[in-house]
């Protein structure tokens, strides 16, 4: 038993050494493999913009053009709202301060989700001009002390003005225990957890925050004191991102004062990656959808940039936005309607900004451009301001749904459109699902790179290393092993983590083995793993910058990862020694969703074992503060298909779930 032992032992380090030996294939710095192609996809989409966007320059004509086909474009990336429900409005409370008072208001966008707000009423009589004030991702949401200032300021100028939590935040935290406390470490985690199920039914955490704000919009119109010709929209931070969204595609608003958001999409993600889930919707690269596209959709209507120049935002961004919007208003005959304020500071709506803001918008309700003077503004705490009972909507009313429960709701209600579309040809379908993750229909010629071989061990088990390089797509390294003996069939192994597949090729190789063994890292695995430290934690995904960047440019990294699997398929069919025998694919992890896609548009995969895989897109569903799923998340999946349909369509016998 010793001797065996020491056999065993000696066996497993000629083997590991073997492994050790060339860690990698590819031979340049890797790690930014992923991000590099990703981001040259997205310049050749932005470089496209740029050509119709010069052209919408060339008359006044073209230029109108220009925004009506971006309006469309808007409505088409946003998608199809969730239903709105009666706003059942209630007024919970009230506050009287001097010069103006505040209602504590709460409604209803779609059934039982409840949207707590302030509404700020100057005293006199009205109608009054009205600002919707949309809040950043502060935890305090509404009763954040600077919105609570910028409230105060246009409600002492003549103003009403409604405050709107957000989802995630203050009262409206979605994911919580039964006491009401948060699940996760803050509302840009929520957003980004909620957004990635979202995303799976066609919606986004933008799309649910619009809603809100449309809903709450329709409430004003209702109030006796608003005046309904004369509404506008100011936001900061994140508040600003949804007042940039908002002013593309509600045209009640006549006036837009983003804060310390506008900047260029195409800057971003190449240089500091996506912001949270709210702050982006999938298919905008694809799209040709600049940041400034949304407000060019409202020119010509008075808009107000705020800006810090120290600011984390990119302030070359703001001016690069400013600069097309400018353009736009000249050719619309309106360049007073537009305007950039940026004070020495940093991120937030400070008082030179909130200053700016009132006076921008008295100038074109009022007809009355003179500075504004703030003065001390006095405050109140989050408790004073709350509209819900307990403080938290989804304690205070007992039958609230939140955006997990809704998103659940919605696959239920989807499964007549998927049982629709598994009755398609065949044919119809795998173009469909093609489309869906971003592979096209065509590819280019694969290449082969010899880059390496080698012996294991004391075994007669060769192997060889491969690049296979397709134009414009990331190149793949590949390690073949050979039995000493005739080979029976192919296994490919592909796996989340790179040490776990080796280890579990090392101990299956031995002089009884008769397979060919094919181990592959896709991209953004193995050698082409995204820096750690490129991807803040608190997104709960390790690829979280790669994953949002390869959905704003509607190539999936799911799909990315089919293309890496066909295109070894489409090796193995060119190699006369390999295209006979039958085929075998092992996973270990979320790749196997990649694995499932690519045995549905390529029948030649004989058998698939699944190792810690999830089976159904609705476990996300189920699961929404699981980390690390970004990756497998396609757009809208969930309008067409589960992964129960795509099994089905495979065929159950060819695949087996593993622990």
């Amino acid at each position: 038993m010793i001797k065996n032992l020491a056999i065993f032992i000696l066996f497993q380090f000629l083997i590991c050494t073997a492994f050790a030996q060339k860690s990698n294939i590819l031979d340049w710095k890797t790690d930014v493999s992923l991000n590099t192609y990703l981001v040259q996809q997205m310049h050749l989409q932005y470089d496209a913009r740029k050509v119709t966007f010069n052209k919408a320059l060339t008359s006044k004509t073209n230029t109108i053009a220009y925004i009506q086909s971006v309006k469309q474009k808007i409505k088409a990336v946003i998608g199809t709202l969730p239903q709105k429900a009666s706003l059942n409005p209630q007024i919970t409370g009230t506050i009287q301060k001097s010069g103006y008072r505040i209602e504590k208001i709460v409604y209803q966008s779609f059934k039982n989700h409840h949207v707590t707000t302030n509404l700020y009423i100057p005293e006199g009589k009205g109608k009054f001009p009205t600002v919707l004030l949309f809040c950043g991702h502060e935890d305090l949401a509404k009763a954040t002390e600077s919105y609570q200032q910028t409230a105060i300021l246009f409600a002492k100028n003549g103003f009403v003005v409604f405050v709107i939590d957000p989802i995630s935040q203050s009262e409206r935290v979605q994911l919580t225990d039964q006491t009401g406390k948060a699940l996760t470490r803050g509302s840009t985690t929520e957003h980004t957890l909620l957004n990635l199920s979202s995303n799976l039914l066609g919606t986004s955490v933008a799309a649910y925050e619009l809603l809100d704000n449309i809903c709450g919009l329709d409430y004003l119109e209702t109030r006796s004191e608003v005046d309904n010709t004369k509404i506008g929209c100011i936001g900061n931070s994140g508040g600003a991102m949804q007042a940039i969204y908002f002013a593309g595609f509600d045209d009640r608003v006549k006036i837009i004062a983003p804060c310390s958001y506008l900047a260029s999409r195409e800057r971003t993600l190449e240089t500091t990656g996506a912001a949270d889930g709210c702050a982006q919707i999938p298919g905008e690269g694809s799209a040709q959808l600049e940041m400034s596209d949304y407000l060019i959709a409202a020119a010509p209507k008075p808009i107000l940039v705020l800006a810090g120049r120290y600011d984390f935002i990119d302030y070359t961004g703001t001016l690069q936005s400013v600069d097309e919007l400018k353009k736009v208003y000249q050719k619309l005959e309106s360049p007073e309607k537009l305007s950039l304020f940026t004070f020495d500071d940093g991120h937030g709506i400070s008082k030179p900004k909130r200053e700016a803001a009132v006076q921008w918008f008295r100038k074109w309700f009022y007809n009355d451009a003179k500075p504004i003077q703030e003065g001390n503004l006095e405050t109140l705490t989050d408790k004073d301001l709350f509209a819900s009972t307990e403080g938290k909507v989804n304690i205070s009313y007992p039958d609230e749904v939140n955006i997990p429960q809704k998103n659940l709701q919605m696959f239920k209600e989807k499964a007549e459109q998927r049982r629709l579309f598994a009755l398609k040809p065949l044919a119809e379908k795998q173009q469909k699902i093609r489309k869906l993750l971003g592979i096209p229909s065509t590819s280019g010629k694969i290449e082969i790179e010899k880059v390496g071989k080698g012996k294991i061990g004391h075994f007669d088990t060769k192997f060889e290393e491969l690049i296979l390089r397709k134009r414009d797509e990331v190149p793949l390294p590949m390690r073949i092993y050979y039995p000493s003996v005739h080979a029976k069939k192919i296994r490919i192994w592909v796996s989340d983590d790179t040490k776990k597949k080796d280890s579990i090729i090392s101990q299956s190789l031995s002089d009884k083995n008769e397979e060919i063994i094919i181990a592959v890292d896709l991209r953004g695995t193995g050698e082409t793993t995204d820096k750690p430290a490129l991807n803040d934690p608190k997104y709960f995904n390790i690829e979280y910058r790669n994953a949002m960047l390869a959905l704003h440019i509607n190539k999936p990294i799911i799909g990315q990862r089919v293309t890496d699997i066909l295109s070894v398929l489409e090796f193995i069919n060119n190699d006369i020694t390999l295209k006979e025998l039958p085929i075998e694919i092992n996973s270990i992890g979320l790749n196997g969703l990649s694995v499932l896609h690519a045995a549905f548009l390529n029948f030649s995969i004989a058998k698939i074992n699944l190792f810690q895989c999830i089976s159904s897109y609705q476990e996300i569903l189920n699961q929404p503060l699981a980390k690390d799923r970004y990756g497998v998340v396609v757009h809208n999946v969930l309008s067409y298909y589960d992964i129960p349909d795509l099994i089905n369509w495979i065929g159950e016998e060819k695949v087996k779930f593993n622990p």
